[in-house]
């Protein structure tokens, strides 16, 4: 039901598919006294396409702060107002925090209104733990600060979700590979709801070389969802552990198939375990085909 008086309704709109339009999104946008857009050239579209015509104002990262003046005095004076992105669930990755947080201050309503998120629905296709989950938002685009954020993140275990330009796409890859390790796995989600939407998952690296040759994938909008670290301990022990783990190994298997079932248990490079496993062998005087 809706009610219009003096509350600002947080709108989800479609991130592709204008199918995924709410029935209540629609009432809400037809029924308020404004709607406060991220861009009114590119929302003018959606609501001519649903025959809106609520009057708009803008509300972007550069004005925030000054048009919430505005904003605050007409929901004072019971006007309705609705505020929506370019696409997804407003303040994911989008202005509207400022805004939100001096309403709760002042007391204000502020009503959601759920819809469709690039994040929620990157997750749920991934195959990657959801329990717990971490959002970053955009890394940085220089290569030496994205590098660094990824450092302080290298050993958080619950996984990690990225959004990403399709320009950077490859450079981000690229240092997921160099700081997370060639084994970690990384599933893309491009061009989410859309005609060419892809839903790729891998170890980094053979997502790397995949979105490599494949210029159509550094296209269109993009989210990671990114395996968390499955361990963080003391190295001593864990090199203990390791080898603990390729000894038994070795008892049952092949030298190369103790290194591949090691690598994919500890996320470790293949090549070295291979390399340890050898030297083990080596030591204990065992040798298996």
């Amino acid at each position: 039901m809706f009610d219009a008086t003096g509350a600002l309704y947080i709108v989800a709109t479609p991130i592709g598919n204008l199918g995924d339009m709410t029935h209540r999104a629609l009432e809400v946008l037809e029924s308020v006294d404004l709607i406060a857009a991220e861009d009114t050239r590119n929302s003018q579209k959606l609501l001519n396409h649903f025959g809106i015509k609520a009057p708009m104002m803008a509300l972007h990262e550069h004005n925030e702060r000054e048009q919430a003046d505005e904003i605050i005095a007409k929901l004072h004076s019971g006007k309705s107002i609705a505020l929506i992105s370019d696409a997804g669930t407003p303040l994911i990755s989008d202005p509207g925090y400022t805004l939100v947080s001096r309403l709760h201050d002042q007391g204000l309503k502020v009503i959601p209104i759920p819809g469709p998120s690039a994040l929620i629905s990157a997750l749920s296709v991934a195959g990657l733990p959801t329990d717990h989950f971490c959002f970053e938002g955009f890394l940085p685009a220089k290569t030496g600060a994205r590098e660094k954020a990824l450092r302080a993140l290298k050993d958080e275990t619950r996984t990690l979700v990225f959004y990403e330009a399709p320009h950077r796409i490859v450079a981000t890859l690229t240092s997921l590979s160099d700081v997370f390790g060639e084994q970690r796995v990384v599933c893309l989600v491009r061009e989410l709801t859309k005609l060419y939407e892809t839903i790729k998952r891998d170890q980094v690296a053979e997502l790397l070389e995949w979105v490599t040759a494949n210029p159509e994938q550094k296209k269109g909008e993009c989210v990671l969802v990114v395996e968390g670290a499955r361990t963080i301990r003391d190295p001593k022990i864990a090199e203990i552990e390791v080898s603990s783990l390729l000894s038994g190994l070795l008892t049952k298997m092949s030298l190369k198939d103790a290194a591949q079932l090691a690598a994919d248990l500890t996320g470790q490079k293949k090549n070295a375990l291979y390399e340890q496993a050898l030297d083990l062998q080596n030591s204990q005087g065992t040798h298996r085909e």
